[in-house]
């Protein structure tokens, strides 16, 4: 692999001269441009992809594509797409494509089809969530299960638990999926208060099976479960265990040792990253939820967008363009920061699955040789569904100092279409996705805000300079199908970018020194003097507090 710098090609010259002298002007340019919107709308999948309203005039666009081809993206996707070790500090391929091709695809990686293990996979999984939605899994009382808990942290945690709030209205009636991630106790004594031990069934998500916190919040919900039985007189021990818990990991033997039986553990491959894997057993929890149909359209919506990626040039391949409009906003028009706003309140968990996904991904320093960026990486991905932003940080966005990009995500059928008199809800709310992107391109002039007859003294407190720019994602409705187009297309806008800036996006090492750490302070923190003495003075006197503080069970 030949690793090109991008700040060294000739695009990127053009674009830092673009930007040099660069003056938005959205206003002007649709004025001059009736077909602007006509010429920037592109589909991809279901997904109808508005760039319009971007800071984006035709050279820049062309410079974009030009950066892409110029840093090899389409040989670098297609290696990934092969199973190459495109992940290079942990020497994997990278294949969380494999997880979404259908029955009958064929993909050799040193030998083994991955398509088929897939399938395979998939098979017993689907079997097991059967077994489950149907009442045929019982407890150890002889009971159905009721709820399903989830156990697992970072990509074994945002992914499902996003997904199932997106798609909750295809969730089986009278099931219900709960998930656990945070190793603070709230969190599980919080999500099994309500709970009945003897229709509860927990699937503890783990690769390695050693992960600090979703081991401790396993042990927890272990004694939780026996404790429960038990005051009911009913069994408990291994039988108990195999019953009412199930694991997504790796490690038999570490699962059985737990008292899971190995029947009911799902693996995965480590050419899955855990921020990659919500389509792979991780998602177990969402097939028992809305079923194997519904999966599987969702892992068909993945796949539209994983062949709309491989197959469109740069200039119609919508991840693409979006990642590379990214860069030009990151790398030549200075914005830090990147807000994504859902118009749909099923997907109020989306930027926070998105937050890993981009920031774990691209939040490096390093280059995939080893050598220091020449560039500035990443953005922090954040945001809230509208209309609840609107009256929270919206004001940053249109009167603000900062530049920031926004992602509007609508879809034109509600999943609860609901009517207020004779105003459909659906339609207000719509109203707004609408004009809020009107409003940042737009903005308002000072003589519109005196045309109001606005007093002089506050005229400029109320205008809006508009050329804030914003990315109009739409779609018919919010089905699984679609869920798996938004995920995919978004894993595809960060590759895009990791490729320009020449890092890996797929490992993470960033996250292992806090952890470490951790476990070197936990004496301490437990009360031992020789621990504390031995930490730096600001560990020690925060220790300190706390130790002083603490009141013990």
């Amino acid at each position: 692999m030949t690793l090109i710098d991008a700040t060294k090609t000739p695009a990127w010259a053009k674009l830092g001269q673009l930007a040099a002298s660069f003056e938005p002007d959205l206003p002007g340019w649709f004025a001059a441009d009736p077909a602007r919107a006509e010429r920037f709308g592109l589909q991809a999948g279901d997904l109808f992809v508005d760039l319009s309203k971007n800071l984006l005039t035709d050279e820049v666009f062309q410079a974009l594509v030009e950066l892409g081809y110029q840093v090899g993206l389409p040989a670098r996707r297609d290696e990934m797409y092969a199973g190459a070790e495109i992940n290079v500090t942990e020497h994997r391929s990278v294949l969380h494509t494999a997880l979404r091709r259908p029955a009958g695809d064929a993909l050799l990686v040193a030998g083994v089809d991955v398509v088929a293990e897939v399938q395979q996979a998939l098979g017993r999984i689907y079997a097991f969530a059967e077994r489950v939605r149907s009442g045929d899994w019982l407890g150890v009382s002889g009971k159905p299960v009721k709820t399903v808990v989830n156990i697992g942290i970072g990509g074994s945690d945002l992914g499902p638990v996003m997904v199932y709030e997106a798609l909750k209205h295809y969730v089986s009636p009278g099931l219900e999926c709960r998930f656990i991630s945070n190793i603070d106790p709230t969190d599980l004594a919080q999500k099994t208060s309500d709970l009945d031990p003897q229709t509860t069934l927990f699937i503890v998500v783990s690769k390695t099976f050693s992960t600090l916190e979703t081991l401790t919040n396993a042990r927890l919900a272990r004694d939780w479960l026996l404790d429960g039985l038990a005051e009911r007189g009913l069994p408990g021990g291994e039988a108990a265990v195999a019953k009412h818990f199930a694991a997504v990991s790796t490690a038999l033997d570490k699962v059985a040792a737990f008292g899971i039986d190995p029947a009911n553990v799902f693996g995965f491959w480590d050419w899955v990253g855990g921020r990659y894997s919500v389509d792979s057993a991780v998602g177990t929890i969402l097939a028992i939820a809305i079923g194997q149909s519904n999966f599987a359209d969702f892992l068909a919506g993945f796949r539209r967008i994983d062949e709309h990626f491989a197959a469109q040039p740069i200039e119609r391949n919508v991840p693409a363009l979006l990642g590379l409009l990214n860069i030009w906003y990151r790398n030549f028009l200075k914005a830090p920061t990147h807000a994504v706003l859902p118009y749909a309140q099923s997907l109020h968990r989306f930027a926070a699955y998105l937050q890993q996904l981009t920031m774990e991904s691209n939040g490096k320093s390093v280059r995939l040789d080893g050598t220091p960026v020449t560039s500035d990486t990443g953005e922090v991905f954040w945001g809230e569904p509208g209309t609840n932003g609107q009256h929270a940080f919206y004001q940053l966005i249109h009167q603000g100092t900062s530049l920031i990009p926004a992602d509007f995500i609508a879809f034109a059928n509600p999943a609860y279409p609901l009517q207020d008199g004779e105003t459909d809800v659906h339609e207000l709310f719509l109203s707004n996705f609408f004009a809020q992107t009107k409003a940042l391109a737009f903005g308002k002039t000072a003589e519109q805000v005196r045309a109001e007859g606005t007093p002089e003294e506050i005229v400029a407190a109320r205008v809006f300079k508009g050329n804030r720019p914003t990315t109009s994602i739409m779609a018919p409705a919010l089905t699984p199908g679609v869920v798996g187009q938004l995920i995919a297309l978004y894993e595809h806008i960060t590759f895009t970018q990791g490729v320009v800036w020449g890092i890996d996006s797929f490992d993470q090492w960033g996250v292992e020194l806090g952890k470490q750490l951790a476990g070197q302070i936990a004496p301490a923190v437990a009360g031992d003097q020789a621990a504390l003495a031995g930490q730096d003075s600001s560990t020690k006197s925060l220790v300190s507090y706390y130790l002083a503080n603490r009141l013990r069970q």
